[in-house]
């Protein structure tokens, strides 16, 4: 068998290692059954996944081939722990291991030692660079210059911004700002035909790792193998500013919109959102835009109600002393809130500190952290409610307007915010849309 690797993606490299040990098999009389190459896979991280080298590893205890033959012993592997299975495949087990450059045979007592040698310095030198590394980008952080590798989106390697790139960047930061969903702001780049720097597909996931980057507003955030994470200012320019980055930050730790209650990817407006007057259920869509209450008290159809839903919000945003109206609860009851949600963290803390010093066991631990995250999630939810969270919309010079052009993700949360939707059975045999059957309450004081 012949295992290739290369660290990094290098076709060239590859073919030029294979070629190599071709002619070695060639000349000792072997035919390769099979190749197996993890090309791009670095060998000195033993939880990094290598998918040729372990289906090697699991083809051999399965009896599979009895000789392998690799470039360089480092690629076969670059853990004296690993290396330490092969050199028992060879000496007890008959494995002819041998490498093309001729310096490691493991079939000899002297070809083990020097594998353990050549295994044990090269580790060395591999932990001396990692060393060098970390002290050179604690450095690199206190200047506020980035790390060195691939470059961010939005910037040059140098650190200068890239027009086009930067412009993408600030809207899918407003974007999210405004109320839009991850899953919102993926399928509108990909609709728009935004490209990613790598050129492949936007997901969720590439959406969240671009609002998290805290680069994008001048900071550097260093994070040491031990200790806490550092902050420091960056010597760039800056794409968004610290207050928007700080928001969205906010935002995306809102409980509500992890546990997807607000601002979750939605193709209607009310579904998850309005709610059964029966039985106070948040309705679900269904086929043919229609709103189902999940306990069958009712089907409606969407259209007609989504219209009357937005004709009420747009009325409402439209009142020229909106902001004074808008229900926020009072300095005090927010403090009494931040109090409490203190103490249920400090209860958690103390729960994780019982259960890691054998005081309860698995089972209660479970039961009590469920509820105490529970109750915290709830709290900080009311205390992000009670602030005037979701109403984004109050900062533009034109509300309504805003509206208008929002995506679905910012309609949803500013309804949300402001009113209370109910839907009613339709009574049987009348067409359109009766207006009793809605109940919209403000939630405005």
């Amino acid at each position: 068998m012949l295992y290739l690797r290369e660290s990094v993606e290098d076709t060239d490299g590859i073919d030029r290692h294979r070629a190599d040990c071709q002619r070695i098999a060639a000349s000792k009389g072997w035919t390769i059954a099979r190749e197996y190459v993890d090309d791009g896979i670095g060998a000195s991280d033993a939880k990094k996944n290598r998918p040729a080298y372990r289906q090697m590893f699991d083809d051999y205890g399965a009896g599979q081939y009895d000789a392998l033959l690799c470039w360089d012993l480092d690629r076969l592997t670059r853990i004296p722990r690993q290396l330490e299975d092969w050199l028992d495949a060879a000496e007890h087990r008959g494995l002819a291991v041998i490498t093309a450059n001729g310096e490691a045979d493991l079939t000899t007592d002297a070809g083990r030692l020097f594998a353990r040698v050549k295994i044990a310095v090269g580790r060395s030198e591999i932990e001396r660079k990692s060393a060098r590394r970390v002290i050179a980008n604690r450095q690199r952080a206190e200047r506020g210059i980035p790390p060195k590798g691939v470059r961010l989106t939005g910037y040059t390697v140098a650190g200068e911004i890239v027009p086009d790139e930067a412009s993408v960047i600030e809207q899918i930061f407003k974007r999210f700002d405004t109320g839009d969903s991850l899953k919102g702001i993926a399928r509108w780049l990909s609709e728009t035909g935004v490209p990613t720097r790598r050129g492949g597909g936007w997901s969720p996931s590439s959406v969240s790792s671009i609002l998290t980057n805290a680069r994008y507003c001048g900071r550097l955030v260093y994070r040491p193998v031990k200790g806490d994470a550092e902050q420091h200012a960056g010597a760039w320019k800056p794409i968004i500013d610290e207050a928007m980055f700080d928001r969205v930050q906010d935002r995306m730790a809102d409980p509500r919109r992890k546990l997807n209650k607000v601002g979750t990817d939605r193709k209607y407006l009310g579904g998850g959102l309005y709610q059964c007057g029966i039985c106070e259920r948040r309705v679900r869509t269904f086929s043919g835009y229609r709103y189902r209450c999940p306990d069958g008290h009712l089907i409606r159809a969407g259209g007609l109600i989504d219209k009357m839903v937005l004709t009420t919000v747009r009325d409402v945003l439209a009142q020229p002393d909106l902001a004074d109206l808008i229900h926020q609860s009072d300095d005090e009851v927010i403090a009494v809130l931040s109090n409490e949600i203190t103490v249920v963290r400090e209860r958690i803390e103390r729960t994780e500190v019982d259960y890691d010093n054998d005081l309860i066991d698995g089972r209660r631990f479970k039961i009590k952290i469920d509820k105490l995250r529970a109750e915290l999630n709830s709290k900080l939810a009311r205390r992000s409610r009670l602030s005037g969270a979701g109403l984004t919309l109050l900062n533009e010079d034109d509300p309504v307007a805003a509206l208008d052009a929002a995506p679905l993700g910012v309609l949803r949360e500013t309804i949300d915010a402001l009113l209370d939707v109910r839907l009613y059975p339709a009574p049987r045999g009348r067409k359109g849309l009766d207006p009793a059957t809605i109940k919209i309450t403000s939630n405005l004081s």
